[in-house]
């Protein structure tokens, strides 16, 4: 399972955003971007869903969820 801060960046990266970009998009600060990509702190499940919907994903794949059939 990849860690959600990899994630988050790859998304960020493919979507050709700036962590200044997404944080405007969001109304978040660059710093809560910054630092949930580091892996020092993990956006709240909330913010999970509002990060999935945006970038049009489940919060499964977001967070590297596997789902067993």
């Amino acid at each position: 399972m990849k860690n959600i801060g990899e994630t988050l960046k790859y998304l960020r990266l493919c979507a050709n955003l700036s962590q200044e970009q997404l944080a405007r998009d969001l109304n978040i600060t660059q710093q809560n971007i910054s630092r949930w990509e580091s892996g020092k702190v993990e956006p709240s499940i909330s913010f999970c869903i509002i990060l999935a919907d945006y970038y049009g994903i489940s919060v499964d794949e977001l967070i590297g969820r596997e789902v067993k059939k």
